[in-house]
Formats: structure tokens, C-alpha cells, sequence
């Protein structure tokens, strides 16, 4: 497997992991490890009524379908046994669309890269980049966040992801865990431009796991100017495993205060859930989304249904189907990357593929 991975360093990841390999000092490589692991999705999406804003026309959209059932990925982890407990340990994580080969952004490691020292007893400290903690969306969602998703009637904001950050990560109490992240804006003459900060608080006891998540992202001014981007988010949620079924729930408020006069300053969201298990391999997945927006910004319905099925340990095919139904001034899109149909229309998108991690 080593051997296979790491045999040619033509290109840059294979250079990296090659590097990555070559600095473990001798004296310790007996008590560290480092790992290379990914994932690659692909598939097919339809989209109908989809609006272009400048001239009107709505048509619909076939193309190949990339990150909408979940990011492709590659990564490169380590660890190194301390004594005593602790451990040095490091990940880097760049996102990338495998029907074009970019990476989801300009930075290659553009989901994680950190550095830090942890301990059964202490929790986790680390430094550098990562998935805002608001990402933690992802354990209450049935779909695990696809495109058709909690994600999709707030346009992204879960997924969001922060540089600079200070994190800290309890250990298990019980069953009770948090997670709290700093995001230093590094602005002279003012902390709080592009500052953001997050906590996450979890409980997991048996079939229960109870969440709630609070998180804050201020715009290059230090304000909150945009619910989908620069808000104070708040999210309360739970899942319960009943047999072969796992339900979910959630609550979600984001307001941004200082957003313009024809921007909503708030909105209500949320949804219920269902993941069911068929057979060991196939999973259904039902799930439905509704959001409420102020200042006459309206509502809107995502509903959706979806199937996962397991070829294997490591190879999955996949499978959604879902629409949104918008009222009033809402134009919102059934998939999060689209356009939407226009104010007051519905929309309707499915798409279908297969994985691989390694």
C-alpha cells in the first residue's frame, strides 16, 4: 500500500506525502505514524428552472455532478507518542472537485492544516487552519450535509471554514465534549475585523446525541453584515438511534444586525430527519428544511429523499432527489451551488454517482 501510494513523486501531492514521510526523525519512527487517506465522488445532477439573473431565461441544467453528495479529498496525518500520554500530531486536508481536478479554493490545503498536542486526560490544543466548528451541523443532518441539505436554504454558512485559528477540544466527560475555536482576523488597528469564534458542545450517551452550536464571523469592517456570510449563528439539535432507524432534528437562528436595508437581518430554520437502514449496505435517507427570512425576504421548503448503497468498505453509489418550493420574495435554489428558479418559484434537482475513500 506504501509502495503504491508513495512510488512515483511526479506529482505534487505524491511530493508532499514523500516529504511529509522523509522528516520523521529515525530516533522516533517507531513511535509515530503518518497516513495518507482521501475520498473521490462523482457522478451526474439535473437541475430544471434554473434562472439566469441577467437576462430572465429559465432552463434547465445538466452536468457532472463533483462535491454535491460530499467533497472529494485528499490528506496527510501523523502522530508522535510524547510519553506520558501526549502525543504531537499534524493534519493537512485539501478539498478538490474530481470532475475538474481544482481544488475547492487557491489554498492547496484548503480544509486543514494544523499542528497540535493532545492527551486523553487534557483534550486537544492545535493551531492553524481548519473546518469552522459551525461544520458540527454535519453529525445533525440526515443527508451529512449533501448539496440539498441543511446547507442549502442558508446558502453555505455551515460549511464556512476559518485561518488563523487557536482551537481547543475537551476530553470525554462522561459522554460530554466541547469545542472552542478562535479565527484571529490579524487586522492592525482593530481585532475584531474578519475575527470569528465558535463553540460547540456535544453529548453522546447510547442512541443519544444531543448538539448545540454557537458561532460568530465578523466582515473585513468587524460587523454583521450578511446572514449567509458575516452572522451570529446559534443551532440546537438531536439525533436518536431507534432500530434500524436514526432520527434527526434542529433548530437554527442567524442574525446579522448591520446587514443593508434590502438584506434580511435574521433568519428561522429547521428540520427533521431520517437516515433508515434497509440492509447493512442500503441506507434511505428523508429529510425536510424550511426557512423563514425577515424584512420580506419570505419562506421556503427543500424537501428530499436520497439512497446510499455500499459496494464495498471503501466504494459507495449514491443517489438524491429533492425540490424547493419558494413563497414570496424567497429564491432560494434546491441545490445550495445553483440558481435559483426566480421569486416565488420551485425548483427541482436530482442527482446520482459513487465514491471511493482510501
Amino acid at each position: 500500500m506504501t509502495n503504491r501510494l508513495f512510488g512515483s513523486a511526479s506529482t505534487p501531492a505524491c511530493a508532499i506525502a514523500a516529504v511529509l514521510v522523509m522528516t520523521v526523525p529515525a530516533s522516533v519512527s517507531a513511535q509515530s505514524s503518518v497516513n495518507v487517506y482521501g475520498r473521490v465522488v462523482a457522478g451526474v445532477e439535473h437541475i430544471d428552472k434554473v434562472r439566469d439573473p441577467a437576462s430572465g431565461r429559465v432552463e434547465s441544467l445538466t452536468r457532472t455532478a463533483s462535491n454535491q453528495w460530499g467533497t472529494s479529498m485528499l490528506g496527510f496525518k501523523g502522530t508522535e507518542d510524547l510519553g506520558g500520554g501526549l502525543n504531537a500530531y499534524f493534519l493537512l486536508e485539501s478539498g478538490f472537485g474530481s470532475t475538474t481536478g481544482r481544488t475547492n479554493g487557491p489554498a492547496f490545503f484548503n480544509r486543514r492544516a494544523y499542528v497540535g498536542l493532545g492527551s486523553k486526560e487534557w483534550g486537544r490544543l492545535q493551531f492553524g487552519k481548519n473546518l469552522f466548528n459551525t461544520n458540527d451541523v454535519w453529525y445533525l443532518d440526515p443527508t451529512g450535509q449533501q448539496f440539498i441539505s441543511s446547507a442549502t436554504l442558508v446558502r453555505g454558512r455551515s460549511w464556512v471554514g476559518a485561518d488563523n485559528v487557536i482551537e481547543y477540544t475537551t476530553p470525554s466527560w462522561g459522554g460530554f465534549t466541547a469545542n472552542a475555536q478562535l479565527s484571529l482576523g490579524e487586522q492592525a488597528g482593530n481585532h475584531r475585523k474578519l475575527r470569528a469564534e465558535g463553540l460547540s458542545l456535544a453529548y453522546v450517551h447510547e442512541g443519544l446525541e444531543l448538539r448545540g452550536i454557537h458561532t460568530v464571523r465578523r466582515d473585513a469592517n468587524g460587523l454583521f453584515s450578511d446572514v449567509y456570510n458575516y452572522s451570529k449563528q446559534t443551532v440546537a439539535g438531536g439525533t436518536y438511534r431507534l432500530g434500524a432507524s436514526k432520527l434527526f432534528a434542529a433548530v437554527e437562528h442567524i442574525t446579522a444586525g448591520a446587514a443593508p436595508a434590502n438584506a434580511p437581518t435574521r433568519l428561522r430554520h429547521a428540520w427533521l430527519g431520517v437516515r433508515h437502514d434497509v440492509t447493512p449496505a442500503l441506507t434511505l435517507i428523508g429529510a425536510g428544511y424550511h426557512v423563514s427570512a425577515n424584512r420580506g425576504h419570505g419562506k421556503a421548503v427543500v424537501l428530499m429523499a436520497g439512497a446510499d448503497y455500499a459496494l464495498s468498505k471503501r466504494s459507495f453509489l449514491y443517489a438524491s432527489v429533492g425540490g424547493v418550493n419558494n413563497s414570496g420574495a424567497a429564491n432560494y435554489a434546491a441545490d445550495v451551488s445553483a440558481n435559483g428558479p426566480g421569486p416565488g418559484a420551485g425548483q427541482r434537482a436530482v442527482y446520482a454517482g459513487m465514491g471511493h475513500s482510501f
